[in-house]
């Protein structure tokens, strides 16, 4: 019985320790374990699988993505910051720029303020020859875009400082662009997560090891209880705690807790930068990642099989 608690952990925890991390290697495949059967199911996956939204507010999103390996979270990640398309300044015309700020400095200013403009109204630049050479003229795109507010998310960004007399004029051209050909074009601030973590408590901690034990982890961690006249400590919400693993600097308490890290339960946040809100972000970069799968299937199927 024990052996397979052991085996559980090994295979469903990444567990920290004083000196180190075990289990962090990668377990989602078959043959890894005896007695095992590791090898991915569709109907396995998605009765496992679930997003929960824990928090949206002010740009930001949080939810937890349960049930996946680490290196789709990653992906998922990677795709965020890097392939969910947006709308940067792109050229900048100077006609006149009597300022401090030299015109370089300036155009990278101006490339790097989020645009409100939606990317998916717009196309990618093409490659253009001189069949492709047309007259558009600027005043219809009013028609085209009624309802569009194509303007810089926020108001009060710093461009450059004038001195009386000084003055920019500049025209500004925007273009569709991903996050991998310049970090303009990154749609999120900050696109992140971490493992759920998961503290036991292998003994009883009572009276004055528990009000240290406490001070251990961040704030709403541990709960003190007051038990028959002792206070007795308990895990309140291990997903607030950071893991500083402070608790290991205390000889009488370090043997008495387990740290550790629920393997495929992912918290993600993902602050935007106010191009478009983190849910449709994340909703893009789900399209953006089926594409890729579906694109590796259709490559498998055009691949001859000997």
């Amino acid at each position: 019985m024990a052996a397979k608690r052991s085996m559980d952990e090994l295979r469903e925890r990444v567990v920290l320790g004083e000196f180190g991390v075990r289990n962090v290697h990668t377990t989602d495949f078959p043959g890894n374990y005896p007695g095992y059967d590791d090898a991915w199911d569709q109907r396995r996956f998605e009765e496992a699988f679930r997003v929960d939204v824990v928090r949206e507010e002010d740009g930001v999103l949080e939810f937890d993505m349960v049930g996946i390996d680490a290196a789709i979270a990653n992906a998922f990640r990677r795709i965020l910051l890097a392939e969910v398309p947006t709308m940067a300044v792109e050229k900048v015309f100077v006609y006149n720029n009597t300022s401090i700020v030299q015109d370089e400095i300036l155009a990278h200013r101006l490339g790097l303020i989020p645009i409100r403009a939606d990317p998916r109204l717009f196309e990618y630049r093409n490659q253009v020859y001189s069949k492709h050479m047309t007259w558009v003229p600027l005043g219809n795109q009013t028609d085209l875009f009624p309802d569009a507010d194509f303007r810089p998310v926020h108001d009060d960004i710093l461009i450059a400082l004038l001195r009386p007399g000084q003055e920019i004029d500049v025209l500004m051209h925007c273009v569709k662009g991903i996050g991998k050909d310049h970090a303009k074009f990154s749609p999120v601030a900050t696109a992140s997560y971490r493992l759920l973590p998961d503290i036991t408590l292998l003994q009883p901690v009572e009276d004055e090891a528990a009000e240290t034990l406490q001070k251990c982890f961040s704030p709403g961690v541990i709960e003190i209880q007051n038990i028959k006249g002792k206070k007795v400590a308990r895990v309140a919400n291990a997903r607030l705690d950071t893991f500083s693993r402070e608790v290991f600097r205390h000889e009488g308490l370090k043997n008495l807790v387990r740290l550790a890290r629920v393997r495929n339960h992912y918290i993600f946040s993902v602050e935007s930068t106010g191009i478009l809100p983190p849910d449709v972000l994340v909703t893009e970069a789900i399209k953006i990642l089926m594409g890729k799968c579906q694109r590796f299937l259709n490559e498998l199927d055009s691949v001859p099989m000997e």
